[in-house]
């Protein structure tokens, strides 16, 4: 099983030219495999949000290099990171982040355009993963007009409308009460087992990290 995600020695620093320099990776290793769910379980000030941004080619690191989808991508230009990020990786955060002046399935398909994708096939794409989270009948929905555990299974949508091969997420139901995060992460399951991809979800609960594949915990650097 090759690995869609690859990090050897990862390193970062931040002010590490000033007085007083903040380590928060030192050294990190951390692999995810084609089709595997791995939970990220760290305390607060571990470097948690910091691994995701590197992962996620938001951030660089001062050390190590980062492989995505068997392509060393540690010191590429921007652009080319950025066409990385768009072909290769799907993110998910705390709060959902919906555009509110579109709907469920516009903010879909949004993505899909930006990406090239032919419009019918966009529209068809959201319409499919609509009906995967149970969401069909609220595809012509704007945000507002949802519950939360709606507005972030939508988002979860978004994320995988241009067929990543990773997907990363941050405290996906972290702004959820817990009945309503048990469902909610059902769901991200669900898709992530049925579409096949890879991911890397950051979570402080470790009922749903035991549900994963694999737990990765990480201690302050």
């Amino acid at each position: 099983m090759s690995d869609v995600l690859r990090l050897e020695g990862v390193g970062k620093t931040y002010a590490k030219d000033g007085p007083a320099p903040v380590t928060v990776l030192d050294g990190l290793d951390l692999t995810v495999a084609r089709g595997e769910v791995v939970a990220l379980v760290a305390p607060s000030g571990a470097g948690k949000s910091t691994l995701l941004h590197i992962a996620g080619l938001l951030d660089t690191p001062d050390a190590g290099r980062v492989w995505l989808a068997g392509r060393d991508m540690t010191g590429l230009p921007d652009r080319a990171r950025t066409e990385a990020r768009r072909h290769e990786l799907g993110f998910v955060y705390q709060f959902h982040h919906l555009l509110p002046e579109f709907s469920a399935a516009e903010n879909i398909v949004l993505p899909q355009l930006a990406n090239g994708t032919a419009p019918r096939d966009a529209q068809a794409r959201a319409a499919d993963l609509l009906n995967r989270v149970g969401l069909a009948h609220r595809a012509d929905h704007r945000p507002a007009q949802m519950s939360g555990g709606e507005q972030q299974r939508v988002a979860f949508c978004r994320a995988l409308a241009n067929q990543p091969a990773l997907l990363l997420a941050d405290e996906p139901t972290g702004n959820l009460d817990p009945e309503t995060s048990d469902r909610v992460f059902d769901v991200l399951m669900g898709l992530v087992r049925d579409t096949g991809l890879s991911a890397l979800i950051a979570t402080h609960n470790h009922a749903l990290a035991a549900r994963m594949d694999r737990v990765v915990r990480l201690t302050a650097a």
